[in-house]
């Protein structure tokens, strides 16, 4: 038997021009009742050229990061609660 589950990650990118920096917020949506997100972000200097795309791909990894690092986290609390055990998962 084949069990199948659909998670889905929004993405959220805001640029600000006035310190050159874009933030990005990665919200994971199970259907149950694990919440997280991740953020992230991208500094351009002042000297290098205005390429929007870059910084919002900057930003993404970044928040994409942040939330696999959250979930990573998660799931080894979720162990350890059963357990009753210490858990190191890596990722």
């Amino acid at each position: 038997m084949i069990i199948s589950r659909r998670w889905r990650v929004d993405i959220y990118v805001d640029e600000h021009e006035d310190d050159r920096t874009t933030r990005a917020e990665a919200r994971l949506h199970t259907g149950d009742n694990t919440h997280l997100v991740g953020t992230g972000a991208s500094h351009r200097n002042p000297t290098d050229t205005e390429i929007a795309e870059i910084g919002d791909e900057l930003a993404v990894a970044r928040a994409l990061s942040d939330l696999a690092h959250k979930l990573l986290h998660a799931a080894a609390s979720d162990i350890e609660a059963i357990t009753h055990e210490r858990v190191r998962l890596h990722g």
